[in-house]
């Protein structure tokens, strides 16, 4: 066997023993909804994504689905307008919620994209958390502040992916997280939070398993998943 063989080979190996990966590359769009009245269906389990415009939130979708474009990615800030489903599978499902902060577009728009995010958040039974992304350099935004407060109020588990670390060397990447980290503490506020890079991979496997542990999949981990 050539040395090529063998590393396509062993590389399409590491492909088959994780079981997250093969699971979210299932990943496909369902449709999108401007409120939660034209939602899927209020069953089964789904998890939330949500970020200030510019965050990263499209890519870390992306990259955690294994897909190129699945997630709308554009230069033009808040694109994201619906809410957005993806089907995992039939019980299962990923909402890409309405970014903005930078978006240009009129006040009316974004007082109603938050009615509509605070209305999914306050009714939707099958929502089992939700990924806060924040960009790494400019983490707990008001934006971020907003939606951590609606997850608290509302008892909803929180995971926080701090994006773009690939644009700070490790050092202050590190000191970032350890920061959010004491000033969440500090605040009395519940959640995880992770150094996450779509570009450079980093930490895709670990927001995979928190995924997996809210939508209720088996624990993959000793398996190297």
């Amino acid at each position: 066997m050539s040395n090529g063989c063998a590393n396509l080979c062993g590389s399409s190996r590491l492909y088959a023993l994780s079981p997250t990966m093969s699971r979210y590359r299932q990943t496909r769009y369902l449709k999108n909804a401007p409120t939660i009245d034209h939602a899927p269906a209020d069953e089964g389990a789904e998890v939330a994504f949500a970020g200030r415009s510019n965050a990263g939130k499209s890519s870390a979708i992306n990259a955690i689905t294994d897909q190129k474009a699945l997630a709308r990615t554009s230069k033009t800030p808040g694109r994201t307008q619906h809410l957005v489903f993806f089907s995992v599978d039939e019980e299962h499902r990923l909402v890409d919620l309405p970014g903005y902060g930078f978006a240009r577009v009129p006040e009316k728009v974004k007082r109603a994209w938050g009615e509509a995010m605070e209305r999914y958040l306050r009714e939707r039974r099958s929502l089992r958390g939700l990924v806060l992304v924040m960009d790494v350099r400019r983490p707990l935004t008001e934006f971020d502040r907003m939606m951590i407060g609606w997850c608290s109020h509302l008892g909803l588990p929180l995971h926080i992916l701090l994006t773009k670390a690939d644009k700070l060397k490790r050092g202050p990447a590190s000191a970032t997280l350890l920061k959010v980290r004491k000033e969440l503490e500090r605040e009395g506020v519940e959640a995880t939070v992770q150094l996450f890079s779509a570009l450079k991979r980093q930490g895709v496997e670990e927001a995979r398993r928190r995924l997996d542990t809210w939508l209720g999949y088996p624990d993959t981990s000793a398996t190297g998943a």
